[in-house]
């Protein structure tokens, strides 16, 4: 039995709009890149550093989120590295990726996205018929109209 885990969340911001391409097959392949802030303390003072990484989303999401993975939009990132390696000129390369498996936007009405009194969130991902799961729940604070709560709540 195996106990290998290849397994990653980011939260961040894209740096670019996101590229649609075309793989040989007609599989739609969304190329993106998020900075992540990492506040550390140096001696007495905090200090921020960036980094930055690479992601690629697969298929029908890709082409489903192309349009709101826009430059400074953030979004929540869950996948798997992936480390490309090559020779070029006799030196040796490496560069890793992360292959996303799902994909959340983030932020309220002033990222382009849901109301300004919450945090929207569209959540896509993946099934098996290669089809997103659509957004959940409604963009109301706190429900909606309560209408399934009666008035008075006995706690």
């Amino acid at each position: 039995m195996s106990t290998d885990l290849n397994c990653v969340v980011l939260v961040g911001r894209l740096t670019r709009d996101a590229e649609l391409t075309y793989l040989q097959s007609g599989s739609a392949v969304a190329h993106l890149s998020i900075a992540v802030n990492r506040n550390r303390k140096e001696n007495d003072q905090w200090v921020s550093e960036v980094n930055y990484f690479d992601v690629s989303l697969f298929g029908k999401s890709a082409e489903n989120l192309k349009q709101y993975l826009t430059k400074g939009k953030q979004i929540a990132v869950q996948g798997a590295l992936k480390q490309d390696r090559w020779e070029k000129d006799g030196q040796k390369f490496s560069k890793v990726q992360i292959i996303a498996n799902n994909i959340e936007l983030l932020g309220g009405r002033q990222d382009g996205g849901g109301n300004s009194s919450g945090g929207y969130q569209a959540r896509f991902a993946p099934q098996q018929s290669g089809e997103p799961v659509q957004p959940e729940g409604n963009n109301e604070p706190f429900g909606g109209d309560n209408g399934d709560f009666p008035e008075y709540i006995p706690f």
